[in-house]
């Protein structure tokens, strides 16, 4: 497939093989299919609209789990926010699908496999996952929970990018202005949450001149 189809279809320009440079990608995680002597043991599993795409999860609870308001997260979604659970990209097994998987790389505007970048079915467009450099960010609604248990496991524990929110959520959860640890929180976070960032900070600001006066 010539690469302007490839970037035409948004799609990986994938006929099935495994073999080649161009699907070197399916031999390295998150891609790469676990073996079945592996000890991959299976918590969860998943799937897009159609079906074509199914992966299996190992991690009992993600890394972490957030709300992300920004404005590409709305537009890509088409929704007031994104749904984002952390995981190794060791922790899934994608079962059926290589072959329909299409990427987007936001800051390029390219459907090139480039990381940063966004992971959808090319057949039904739902949303995968977002791959970063060393980490995969899951979409839970994409996951069959069997238990309310197993739904509590993915809580947020934050939201990001609040100011640009479409809609008020009053969680008691802490809003960050920005990416989590690296903005400032609102007002309506919780104020142990505020006092705690604001002793971190002091605490790093006095590490700062320490270091500048030595």
């Amino acid at each position: 497939m010539s690469n302007s189809t490839y970037a035409a279809n948004g799609d990986n320009g994938d006929l099935g093989s495994t073999e080649g440079e161009l699907n070197a990608w399916k031999h390295r995680a998150p891609y790469r299919v676990h073996d079945k002597a592996e000890d991959f043991k299976v918590r969860y599993e998943g799937s897009c609209h159609c079906g074509k795409i199914k992966y299996q999860l190992s991690r009992e609870k993600p890394l972490d789990s957030k709300f992300c308001h920004c404005t590409t997260c709305q537009k890509i979604h088409g929704a007031p926010f994104q749904w984002a659970a952390i995981f190794h990209k060791d922790d899934i097994n994608f079962t059926h699908g290589h072959h329909d998987l299409g990427w987007y790389e936001s800051s390029e505007k390219t459907c090139v496999h480039k990381l940063p970048c966004k992971v959808s079915c090319a057949y039904c467009r739902t949303p995968i996952m977002d791959e970063g450099r060393n980490m995969i960010l899951l979409f839970p609604t994409l996951i069959d929970f069997k238990t309310p248990e197993d739904r509590k496991n993915f809580d947020i524990s934050c939201h990001m990018f609040y100011t640009r929110r479409i809609l008020d959520i009053n969680d008691g959860k802490p809003k960050w202005t920005g990416i989590n640890d690296s903005s400032d929180l609102m007002a309506d976070s919780p104020q142990e949450a505020i006092n705690e960032l604001k002793r971190k900070r002091q605490d790093e600001e006095q590490e700062k001149s320490k270091k500048d006066q030595n």
